[in-house]
């Protein structure tokens, strides 16, 4: 699993049968900052993942990519390479908080 911030929506009106009425989110992954351990650092790439618990712009989530991501409930057979599997409340490293939701 990796984390991501969600910053943005994907609409397609036309798409494989199996992924009709499901949300598709734009991820950045978010990597701990080597030089700052209170931080995040985003990474370069951009990531279109289908979205299984209402997660929503600007939160950071836990998503899974590869054949991982089609073990969350309901994605066996939904061609897709990453799903998001978890909103995060907080994150804590090497004794630093790095992140704390809002609303957690």
């Amino acid at each position: 699993m990796y984390l991501g911030k969600v910053i943005g929506s994907v609409v397609s009106t036309k798409k494989d049968d199996t992924m009709k009425g499901r949300k598709l989110l734009m991820v950045r992954p978010m990597l701990a900052d080597p030089d700052n351990p209170g931080a995040f650092k985003p990474g370069s790439n951009t990531i279109v993942a289908i979205d299984t618990l209402g997660a929503g712009e600007g939160e950071l989530v836990m998503f899974a990519q590869g054949s991982s991501a089609r073990q969350a409930d309901g994605l066996r057979s939904v061609p897709v390479d990453a799903a998001i599997v978890g909103i995060v409340d907080t994150v804590n490293i090497l004794g630093h908080k790095t992140y704390e939701a809002k609303n957690s």
